[in-house]
């Protein structure tokens, strides 16, 4: 029984590194039926869930997974990370970080522990705070590139380039498959101001995520469309009356022209408002990148949440900089 037990587990995880949350999720089923109180079946079957996109599920057999054994750090990891997102309980990612913390013993999993903390510190706006747990990092060095992209990345969010840069261009280095690390370079150059590398760096990096397959929760186009409708319905009436005619189309990503002209290859959406002739009513075209809007929102539950921000954001960025609109002007 044990060694089929070891067999679902070892392809369950097989399954969950590529991707495919449905049969990583059928293999913890199984080890589940032979022994119901493994740590390591449940652990399994949150991330299986999280792939899914189900983050509450994926939260409640992690629990499940630390209640069975108090020591398991990486249950406790997978479940601060559900807890960042798409749960957005950061207070409860970072408890749950520091009971980590209590069982770290390596460099890598004091690193994993830190880095951790600064998202959810970052996401809280806390910088000041993520500064200082950023100094609690080991000096490594650190087994594998990924560490080098993620320490990078954090010292960009927190406003230091001069200390994020290297470390990201050693990461592309290491890796050269990997779209953030590309990504986060072209960020870096053009805070260098060195506009032609970041372009080459961010299209590097679209291509790179255009090859990625969708998420196994992604809606096909009319459900994802049903969606985009609904969200621009829900906004505020101030807002909704400048997107409430536009015309909405939906791709997966932003255009490498697009990219070469600015526009940030992991926009979740961009509104665009061309000149039209005198006495014609006015036109607005609203382009909405579905690979980026569920990347962003990491569960199917996330995408309406993350659309509507979005649109906030983009609607007062084009349409009301500088001015001051209240629901009177609507009457």
């Amino acid at each position: 029984m044990e060694d089929q037990l070891t067999a679902h587990l070892d392809r369950g995880w097989d399954l969950a590194h590529k991707g495919d949350g449905p049969g990583a999720s059928a293999c913890a089923q199984r080890a589940l039926e032979i022994d119901p109180q493994s740590p390591e079946v449940h652990n399994l079957m949150g991330y299986a869930a999280a792939l899914e996109g189900d983050a509450d599920e994926a939260l409640d057999h992690y629990r499940q997974a630390i209640a069975l054994d108090e020591t398991y750090f990486e249950a406790m990891l997978n479940a601060a990370e559900v807890l960042i997102a798409p749960l957005g309980d950061f207070d409860g990612a970072i408890g749950q970080i520091e009971e980590a913390l209590d069982y770290a013993e390596t460099d890598e999993e004091i690193a994993d522990c830190i880095l951790l903390k600064v998202d959810a510190l970052m996401a809280k706006s806390d910088l000041e705070e993520a500064k200082r747990a950023m100094k609690m990092l080991p000096d490594g060095p650190f087994n594998g590139p990924t560490y080098l992209f993620l320490i990078g990345r954090a010292w960009y969010e927190l406003g230091e380039i001069d200390k994020a840069a290297p470390l990201i261009e050693q990461a592309v280095k290491a890796d050269p498959a990997s779209a953030d690390a590309h990504y986060y370079l072209g960020l870096v150059r053009d805070e260098q101001g060195d506009g032609r590398a970041a372009t080459e760096a961010l299209l590097r990096s679209r291509a790179l995520d255009s090859s990625r397959p969708p998420p196994p929760w992604s809606p096909g186009p009319e459900a994802f469309g049903l969606i985009v409708k609904t969200a621009i319905e829900k906004l505020d009436l101030v807002l909704a009356r400048y997107v409430r005619e536009a015309e909405v189309y939906v791709v997966d990503l932003p255009g490498a022209e697009l990219v070469v002209d600015g526009v940030d290859p992991r926009a979740l959406l961009v509104l665009d408002a061309p000149p039209v002739e005198d006495g014609a009513p006015p036109r607005v075209r609203v382009f909405v990148y579905q690979r980026n809007v569920e990347r962003a929102a990491g569960s199917l539950e996330g995408i309406d949440n993350e659309l509507s921000a979005a649109l906030e954001r983009e609607v007062t960025a084009v349409f009301l900089e500088g001015q001051k609109p209240n629901k009177e002007q609507l009457n």
